[in-house]
């Protein structure tokens, strides 16, 4: 399952987002999305789990959470939509 995690502390690394859902199971990847500018975090991020039995224990375990002093939104993650691309 991928899974959204929003309202992240902007000093959250990924190791952290990682150790923070290995509580609940395996974790196949962790990810902090970056402005790709500044290289500053833009305050989410995506987890990927295999079980989805534990992913989901993860999304009812972390959701309303506190890290960092931030309150974390976490759910299952939508499918990204496509976007038209602009061409200025």
């Amino acid at each position: 399952m991928n899974i959204y995690v929003g309202n992240l502390p902007h000093a959250t690394t990924e190791s952290q987002l990682r150790e923070a859902f290995e509580e609940y199971g395996t974790v196949d990847s962790a990810a902090v999305i970056k402005d790709k500018f500044t290289g500053k975090s833009r305050g989410f991020g995506f987890v990927e789990m295999p079980d989805d039995g534990e992913a989901q224990n993860a999304v009812n375990g972390l959701n309303g959470e506190e890290l960092g002093g931030r309150t974390l939104t976490v759910n299952e993650a939508r499918q990204r939509e496509e976007r038209p691309r602009n061409r200025y």
